[in-house]
């Protein structure tokens, strides 16, 4: 598991002015708020990979309603990368104690809590409520437009889960919207106060993500450090190895086949920092996992050792991005497809 550093409870920027256009469809009622007018709320919990992945959504509504305020419901170590990235103007935690009374059926609602749902025209939530409760508790105390999304794709399916996420913006004529999550940090870059960021920038780094949120995710220990000591006696890299808490060992382990001279540990980093780090480099190899989506949104050129998952559906959603597997499961790839496939992959992304 990804665990790092959590920053407020509210992230903010500037405010967007600006008249909501009411939908068609608008909840019965009809008549919203003053000062609901020019706000948008998007509610997401879930994982990394699961928010990266829901970004085309943010930026669909951003083009579509430019002079709206956007905000997130979600956990602000996470959702705080839309804020990074421009997509959101603030993040409020849906880890709020006083919260929970909305996922109970009939349950007096924190005032504080009714009035936020209150003042929004739109609220677009992706919470697993298969009962219906929350929104229906959201509906006593707001006129918003609620369109309720899918907290997971289809797994039974081949659509890919950014178009999933997509889907429900069809009710505001949004179609044919960009399914690939994009995350612009070069506004941001250079604010690491140790140097990181330009390190990254000044040398030929390349970064490792040897972990991912599941052990059988995880190409096997022994392939990274082949991978590793080939990258090394390549000469010319620069590695940089990422993890989080749970992967303190192994990236500490790998990292004594790499010259001290030559690797840099990004252990545990607050995700928009890491996002920032992972675009100053020149390529990614990782595994099926967050971090691997956050890569493709920067923009790396990346490989993805892909093990179980449906790929049609949770590779990640970047022509810069290449999926190396074998029929044998994880156990079968090789270092040599590992070190062929991102040779090419490098060579055509200078």
């Amino acid at each position: 598991m990804w665990r790092w550093g959590r920053g407020a409870e509210v992230l903010t920027a500037s405010e967007i002015p600006g008249p909501f256009p009411q939908p068609e469809n608008a909840a019965a009622g009809g008549v919203v708020a003053a000062g609901a007018r020019g706000r948008i709320l998007v509610i997401r919990g879930g994982a990394i990979g699961d928010f990266i992945l829901t970004l085309p959504v943010l930026s669909a509504l951003r083009r579509q309603f430019p002079d709206c305020r956007l905000e997130v419901l979600g956990y602000p170590h996470i959702a705080g990368l839309a804020v990074r990235g421009g997509l959101a103007d603030a993040v409020r935690s849906i880890e709020s104690r006083p919260l929970a009374e909305f996922f109970g059926r009939g349950a007096k609602l924190d005032e504080g809590w009714a009035a936020y749902f209150g003042g929004f025209a739109l609220i677009i939530s992706y919470l697993y409520d298969p009962d219906e409760v929350f929104e229906t508790n959201v509906r006593r105390c707001s006129k918003a437009q609620y369109i309720a999304g899918p907290h997971r794709p289809d797994e039974g399916g081949r659509l890919h889960a950014t178009e999933t996420f997509l889907r429900p913006l069809e009710r505001l004529a949004i179609f044919e919207a960009d399914p690939v999550p994009r995350l612009d940090v070069s506004r941001s870059m250079g604010v690491d106060q140790d140097g990181l960021m330009g390190a990254m920038v000044a040398r030929r780094a390349l970064a490792l993500h040897p972990g991912s949120g599941s052990e059988r995710k995880n190409w096997p220990e022994r392939g990274w450090a082949e991978l590793i000591e080939r990258l090394v006696a390549g000469g010319g890299w620069h590695l940089m190895l990422v993890g989080g808490e749970s992967e303190a060992d192994r990236v500490h382990r790998l990292s004594r086949c790499v010259p001290a001279e030559r690797v840099t540990l990004a252990q545990n980093q607050p995700l928009p920092l890491l996002a920032e780090q992972l675009a100053g480099c020149r390529g990614f190899v990782g595994h099926d996992s967050g971090i691997s989506h956050l890569a493709a949104a920067v923009g790396l050129p990346g490989l993805s050792i892909w093990g179980e998952s449906q790929e049609s559906i949770w590779r990640p959603r970047s022509n810069r991005f290449r999926i190396v597997s074998s029929a044998e499961g994880l156990e079968g790839v090789t270092v040599q497809q590992v070190m062929s496939e991102l040779s090419d992959l490098l060579a055509g992304a200078e």
